[in-house]
């Protein structure tokens, strides 16, 4: 069963992926999440940043374990663009990367720090995928800084446009350069 707590920090995490940091309350957050008034203060005595800080280490830790439990760099790829894809099509290209949404609006020290934390892991974790295909090391911390920059920005143009053809996109040249690093014959899906 899951806590008020962690329905707080879930709640938090979805509404800041569709309206961004700034535009996500408290009070949006109770409503979402169910959880009694009194809640937010007593689980949350740092109030909104403390929120914010952690729905962005759940949002972290999501990502991280999709990317975790990929047998390989190729699926690493298809998993996560086909999450944000879906979770782009199912919220009528509403719901972004709520990592990104922190790292562009928020404005407090431990928000934007836990936010490059994030991006930093997935990175490291895409990394050591690569390397356990046979990646170089420095070659995978490229891929995987390509991987994250291209991702994140095709993102934020799908939402803008209303339209998955920069998710498509990106996802299909760079399951071509990963197919061609790691000696994967066949990079089309």
């Amino acid at each position: 069963m899951v806590s008020p707590r962690e329905r707080m920090v879930v709640s938090t995490a979805l509404l800041i992926r569709e309206r961004g940091a700034h535009s996500t309350a408290i009070s949006d957050v109770l409503a979402h999440s169910g959880a009694p008034r009194g809640s937010a203060y007593h689980y949350f005595p740092g109030g909104r940043n403390q929120l914010l800080c952690e729905a962005v280490d759940y949002a972290a830790d999501f990502i991280a374990a999709q990317i975790d439990a990929a047998p390989n760099a190729l699926q690493v790829l298809d998993v996560v663009f086909d999450g944000f894809r879906t979770s782009l099509a199912e919220s009528d290209y509403r719901a972004g990367c709520p990592v990104v949404a922190v790292a562009v609006e928020a404005d407090n020290a431990p928000a934007l720090d836990r936010a490059a934390a994030a991006f930093t892991r997935w990175m490291e974790s895409i990394r050591r995928r690569l390397e356990d295909d046979g990646v170089s090391h420095g070659r995978a911390e490229e891929i995987a800084m390509l991987l994250m920059t291209s991702l994140e920005g095709a993102i934020v143009v799908a939402r803008a446009t209303r339209d998955a053809t920069p998710i498509d996109l990106v996802h299909r040249q760079l399951r071509a350069i990963v197919a061609a690093e790691t000696g994967e014959g066949n990079s089309l899906r």
